[in-house]
C-alpha cells in the first residue's frame, strides 16, 4: 500500500497508524529510513501488501519469498509486536474491496495513473484496473480520518473519499470520510547511480545504485564508494546542481540525525564523505541484519508474531466490513 494513514476509530480518540508496503522487490535503505524505522506505534497496523503485488505478472514463489522476507525485516527493524501482518491473511481487505468495486465507476478507475501508465494494453490484468478499490478498503476498514501521503498517492486518497461519500449517501452512514493531509516529507533516498530518481525496491536485484537491506556489508560499502557525484569536488547541499552529493549528505543526515547542510561543511572531498556515509549506513543496517538472522533461525516464532498481528487486524476491521455488508442488504446480514 502506498503511503501511511492515521486512523481514528469511531469508538475512541486514540490515534493509531496504518501503513502497508508492497513486496514488488527487495527492501532498500530508502524503505528503512523512510518507512520501517518510523513504524513505532504499538497500537498501529503495519502490513505487507502482497495483494497489491499481483496486479501485473509475477512469479508466485518469488512473491511468497518476498512477502516472508518483508514481514521478517519489519519485525527485525523493531516494528512493535502484534502490529505486523500479511494483507492476504486478513480477508476483510479483499472482501471490502469487492463491495467498493460495486460502488465504483469505470470512468473514475480508468483515470487512475497506474492504469493509464501500465494498462489498456494486451494482457492487462483486471486487478490493475480495480486495485484502487483495494487501496480504498485498506484505508476505510480502519476508520482513517487523515491520510498523510506523498503527492503520487493523492489520487488514490481522493478516490477513497469519493467512494466513501457515495457509499454513505446511497446506503447510509458507514465509513469515515478520510481527509488528504499533506505529510512532511520523509527521508527520500535517491539512486546512487542516478541521483535524480528514487532508490526503488522494484529495481533489478543487481542494480548498482540500490542498497538492499540484506546486501553483504562489503557490497554496501562498494556501492556507496561508487556513487555518482560530479566533477567539482566541492561538498555542498545543492539538489538542483549537485544531486549526487546532496543524496549522500541526505543519507548521512538520516543515519546520524544530523543536518545535511551543516554536515557538508565538515568535508573537503567526496572520498571522505563517501567513507563516512558507508560507515553510517552500515551502523544502521548491521543490527537490522543481525536481528533478521536471529529471527530466521526460529520460523515458528515469526509465524506466531504474524498471527498476533493478523488477529488484531481482523478484530479491528471486521466491524467495518459487517457494517458495510449490512448496509448493502446482502442476504444473511442482520441489521
Amino acid at each position: 500500500m502506498p503511503g501511511s494513514v492515521r486512523p481514528t476509530h469511531r469508538k475512541g480518540t486514540i490515534m493509531t497508524s496504518l501503513s502497508g508496503i508492497t513486496p514488488s522487490g527487495r527492501l532498500t535503505l530508502g524503505n528503512h529510513l523512510g518507512a520501517l524505522r518510523r513504524f513505532t506505534d504499538p497500537d498501529g497496523f503495519y502490513f505487507v501488501a502482497n495483494l497489491h503485488a499481483m496486479t501485473t505478472k509475477h512469479d508466485p514463489r518469488r512473491l511468497a519469498a518476498l512477502t516472508r522476507e518483508f514481514a521478517t525485516l519489519m519485525l527485525a527493524a523493531g516494528v512493535p509486536e502484534g502490529t505486523v501482518f500479511i494483507q492476504s491473511d486478513v480477508p476483510t481487505h479483499a472482501q471490502l474491496a469487492y463491495l467498493l468495486e460495486c460502488t465504483s465507476y469505470v470512468g473514475e478507475l480508468s483515470r487512475m495513473i497506474q492504469y493509464k501508465e501500465k494498462g489498456n494494453r494486451p494482457m492487462t490484468r483486471a486487478s490493475l484496473f480495480t486495485y484502487p478499490c483495494l487501496m480504498a478498503a485498506d484505508i476505510l476498514l480502519y476508520g482513517a480520518e487523515r491520510v498523510p501521503v506523498g503527492g503520487d498517492q493523492d489520487q488514490h486518497v481522493e478516490l477513497a473519499r469519493d467512494i466513501a461519500i457515495r457509499f454513505n449517501r446511497e446506503y447510509g452512514e458507514t465509513f469515515v470520510v478520510p481527509q488528504l493531509n499533506k505529510a512532511a516529507l520523509a527521508t527520500r533516498v535517491k539512486d546512487l547511480a542516478n541521483p535524480t530518481a528514487k532508490m526503488s525496491k522494484s529495481a533489478a536485484d543487481d542494480a548498482i545504485g540500490t542498497i538492499r537491506l540484506l546486501d553483504p556489508p562489503d557490497v554496501i560499502r562498494r556501492q556507496i564508494m561508487r556513487a555518482v557525484t560530479d566533477s567539482e569536488n566541492e561538498v555542498r547541499h545543492d539538489e538542483a546542481n549537485k544531486p549526487g552529493v546532496t543524496n549522500l549528505l541526505d543519507i548521512l543526515a538520516a543515519c546520524t540525525d544530523g543536518d545535511p547542510v551543516e554536515l557538508a561543511k565538515s568535508y573537503a572531498s567526496y572520498g571522505a564523505l563517501k567513507q563516512d556515509v558507508a560507515d553510517a549506513v552500515l551502523a544502521v543496517i548491521d543490527p537490522l541484519q543481525k536481528e533478521y538472522a536471529r529471527l530466521t533461525t526460529d520460523p515458528g516464532a515469526i509465524d506466531h508474531l504474524l498471527a498476533q498481528g493478523r488477529d488484531r487486524a481482523l478484530d479491528a476491521s471486521t466491524p467495518c466490513l459487517q457494517a458495510a455488508t449490512r448496509a448493502m442488504g446482502l442476504a444473511g446480514s442482520t441489521p
